[in-house]
């Protein structure tokens, strides 16, 4: 395997970091995850900071997990640079779609969590290696990395529609949405 690169492990510690902070400091939180816009909680600095808070142990686990399979590749093709605006583009373009919805139905609930990041950073891989054969945890199939992506990204529009878990689905639909809008950009950057 080889080590992480920086700006993935710089992201993946700072996560950590922050759940051992907020775990200690629980107050704290509510001021740093995404509240909706007519909560009366919502501050602007949120819309980045939601991405580096958990809501567990399981959470945290599973987002890291997802930087690790993706996030060190797409950092070693793209450096450390665009790398970066990926990761800022998807949690942005997450926070954004979440305001939206939670505006829409009437929540008055925060967002916490990294998935619309790491979202963002799965369908980039699938676009970057579409027939790249991956094996997910759940279920442990091979199946293309185009294949996969699209898989998720039906389940959580389906979900997003049909679940009352508290999970973020529109969140995540976000996160690739930013992605995609990106990557659309740079390639026609360079068509021109």
């Amino acid at each position: 395997m080889p080590p992480l690169p920086p700006v993935t492990k710089a992201f993946l510690l700072a996560c950590v970091g922050f759940f051992c902070f907020f775990e200690l400091f629980p107050e704290l939180g509510p001021w740093f995850e995404l509240w909706p816009v007519t909560s009366g909680f919502f501050r602007p600095w949120q819309l980045i900071s939601y991405a580096f808070l958990h809501a567990s142990f399981t959470h945290l686990l599973f987002n890291m997990l997802g930087l690790w399979m993706f996030g060190g590749e797409l950092e070693r093709v793209w450096g450390p640079r665009r790398y970066a605006q990926i990761l800022v583009a998807s949690t942005l373009s997450a926070a954004l779609v979440q305001l939206i919805f939670t505006w829409a139905i009437g929540a008055r609930s925060p967002t916490v969590g990294a998935s619309g990041a790491i979202f963002g950073l799965l369908l980039s891989f699938g676009m970057l290696f579409p027939n790249r054969i991956i094996v997910p945890l759940i279920p442990p199939i091979p199946m293309k990395a185009k294949v996969f992506v699209a898989i998720f990204g039906g389940l959580e529009l389906i979900l997003g529609f049909n679940s009352a878990s508290g999970v973020a689905h529109f969140a995540h639909l976000g996160g690739m949405l930013g992605a995609w809008l990106l990557i659309r950009h740079w390639r026609s950057s360079r068509r021109r």
